[in-house]
């Protein structure tokens, strides 16, 4: 008699407090498992409520309304144990938990041990972390008993005998601590530990990803599953997905990264008598460790007859560009789900034919293309049937011009270079192209302006204002744009400019997204020559781009003769995002900066470099402000200078005024 048990984790799209998409997205997973003949489950962290809910997890009514669906998901759970997550009061304390439902039938609530609270996670504002080893009973109101089938249910530290097969859950970040439950769990005799996660996109944490669920399915000697949310959850978070099932140090399974699919559910085949094998060989003692309540059931688990496991991943993920596939994938799903989740009828961007604008229609045009890769163009467009213009699109071509308005606005300092790059790129991605004259707007500026404090502006007296002004007099066009289709407009700015102001509040600012502000300038011009000659996966590249590419950046406001170019006005981008990282990422002082710069350049003079530091840090401390006002951007790596999920830094300060005096 085999000892073999079909398992499965599911990746989930989730909104918070999205109540009936969430609980389809459930619903339909549970389905899919059962018709693959799954007998355990696991769901992502959170997947009832979503992960970002922020204070919205205060509310009572959040509870409740997950209790609700929580009822409504036992009933269809027949021959099946699965883990689903919410969010539940225990004596005037919130924890992040997760329940264990065997065959209708609510086991227990295991609490979260470690809080995820750095970067972008806020979670210690919320939750309270359970205590290892501590368990007891939560009651609820009697009005819950027709709901959930009873009021009083094991919480805490649990461990679940479902029949003989042991059952624990490292709750997300419990795997990521060098103190991870697994190891009492080991202690313990589970067999299976689930990862029920809500894991964002971060540059390169795939790796450590596999490390933790492969080294844990291996010392633990262990069946382990591991599931993730998917998509743009709720506006700056970017989830990959990525389900990963291991046994024994053993990847059995592993799921495509950054689909569009509301839901994925990928299987595998345990041997039970592999994992206990590998505890039997490890000859530690099982002993005197660990403080678990264990929760015992009856139902036989299914068993099942061998399968051949070959994990296949994508062919892009061994890619030697690994960043470029990453950073062009995540957006553009991340894209995708805040258009249709913020029902907005499109995007729209002011493209002056430079990198940023460039940039942010060649990912809008990624989007279209892996979402019919993904899903088909009329499940793209069913994903979008609110936006009803789209009805009769044929290919991508035509969702692009419906989707994306794109308007360059010249004044009398723009040139032809910008234009034919603007020109020649939304012509070949399909997007809708108009050319608004702002110079008109420009002009009456000045003359009121002029007129009211009765002296000429000059370029020599009023530099920043006169730059300034062309930028704010493009906002209201791409706004009118934005309004009259329904749509979004998207801020152009990137992260280099964020770090050191340079760029104008309401001009190139104004947007509801800015999609690019999580990465830097220097990136941004390498990711574009890539995507001139490769593309994503070898493939959807765009030739255009070369057009763009050849330009050395520039923000086009000074008259054409000042030659005016954006490394110029400020320092070279890779030193800039050099200086950024030591100073920001790695909170180094001035002095330390100017060390550490002058080793790793040692051509450059020593009042060179001083001059670049100087420059960064006073920029830097004077514009906090600036990126207290950007609109919400999406999240890709551990430089994010977003104050609401990364880098907080006071707007009001001494502007290291000691410090540089000491360089």
């Amino acid at each position: 008699m085999t000892n073999l048990i079909k398992v499965a984790g599911a990746e989930l799209n989730q909104t918070p407090l999205d109540w009936n998409n969430n609980f389809e997205n459930i619903k339909n997973a549970i389905e899919t498992a059962k018709e693959q003949n799954v007998s355990i489950l696991c769901l992502p962290e959170l997947s009832i409520t979503g992960y970002g809910c922020e204070d919205a997890f205060y509310a009572p009514n959040t509870e409740h309304q997950a209790l609700k669906i929580l009822g409504k998901i036992l009933p269809l759970t027949k021959d099946l144990v699965i883990s689903v997550g919410l969010p539940l009061r225990f004596k005037n304390k919130l924890y992040n938990t997760v329940v264990l439902i065997v065959n209708q039938k609510i086991k227990g609530f295991v609490a979260k041990k470690h809080l995820a609270g750095n970067g972008i996670h806020y979670e210690p504002r919320w939750f309270t972390p359970w205590i290892e080893g501590e368990f007891s009973t939560i009651e609820f109101d009697d009005s819950y008993a027709s709901i959930l089938g009873d009021t009083s249910f094991p919480f805490g530290d649990l461990i679940f005998n479902v029949n003989g097969v042991k059952i624990g859950f490292e709750i997300c970040e419990d795997a990521w601590v060098a103190n991870r439950p697994g190891r009492t769990l080991y202690h313990q005799g589970v067999d299976i530990i689930l990862n029920p996660s809500a894991s964002h996109f971060a540059f390169d944490k795939l790796d450590v990803r596999k490390r933790f669920v492969l080294e844990g399915s291996r010392a633990f000697g262990v069946g382990y599953i591991y599931a993730n949310l998917l998509g743009n959850e709720s506006g700056r978070a970017i989830y990959d997905g990525g389900v990963m099932i291991a046994l024994s140090g053993k990847l059995l399974s592993i799921s495509k990264r950054f689909a569009f699919y509301n839901y994925k559910v990928t299987t595998a085949t345990f041997d039970l008598d592999i994992a206990r094998l590998a505890q039997i060989q490890s000859h530690t003692s099982n002993t005197g460790t660990g403080n678990h309540l264990v929760v015992k059931d009856e139902f036989k688990i299914p068993r099942t007859t061998p399968e051949k496991h070959i994990p296949v991943e994508e062919s892009w993920e061994h890619s030697d560009n690994i960043k470029e596939e990453e950073f062009g994938r995540a957006v553009a799903l991340g894209l995708f789900d805040y258009m249709r989740k913020s029902f907005s009828k499109g995007y729209v961007v002011s493209l002056s034919g430079g990198a940023d604008s460039s940039s942010i229609v060649t990912l809008i045009h990624l989007m279209i293309k892996m979402g019919i890769e993904d899903l088909g163009l009329e499940g793209f467009k069913s994903k979008l049937s609110y936006f009803s213009a789209l009805s009769d699109c044929e290919d991508d071509k035509a969702l692009c011009e419906k989707i994306l308005t794109t308007a360059y606005q010249p004044t009398e300092n723009s040139g032809d270079v910008t234009l034919n790059a603007a020109t020649e790129l939304a012509k070949a991605v399909g997007a809708t192209f108009y050319t608004i004259d702002v110079n008109p707007m420009y002009k009456g500026y000045l003359n009121a302006i002029e007129n009211a404090i009765e002296r000429k502006l000059g370029w020599d007296t009023d530099d920043i204002t006169l730059q300034n002004i062309q930028a704010r007099v493009r906002a209201p066009s791409v706004w009118m744009l934005a309004n009259i289709n329904g749509a979004l407009l998207l801020s152009t700015s990137n992260r280099s400019e964020a770090a050191v102001g340079y760029a104008t509040m309401d001009g190139d600012t104004s947007g509801g997204l800015s999609p690019i502000a999580g990465i830097d300038k220097n990136y941004l011009r390498s990711w574009l020559r890539w995507m001139e000659t490769n593309g994503l996966d070898n493939k959807w590249n765009v030739p255009e781009l070369k057009l763009v590419n050849d330009q050395q950046p520039t923000a086009e406001l000074r008259p054409k003769d000042s030659k005016q170019t954006d490394e110029a006005d400020l320092m070279p981008y890779d030193i800039l995002e050099e200086i950024e990282k030591l100073a920001i990422r790695d909170k180094k002082s001035p002095q330390e900066c100017q060390l550490f710069l002058s080793a790793n350049h040692p051509d450059a003079s020593r009042e060179t470099i001083i001059a670049w530091v100087k420059k960064f840090f006073q920029l830097w401390s004077r514009n906090q402000w600036k990126r207290e006002r950007y609109a919400p951007s999406f999240h890709l790596d551990d430089k994010n200078l977003d104050p609401k999920t990364w880098c907080r830094f006071p707007i009001l300060s001494g502007g290291f005024r000691n410090e540089l005096s000491e360089l």
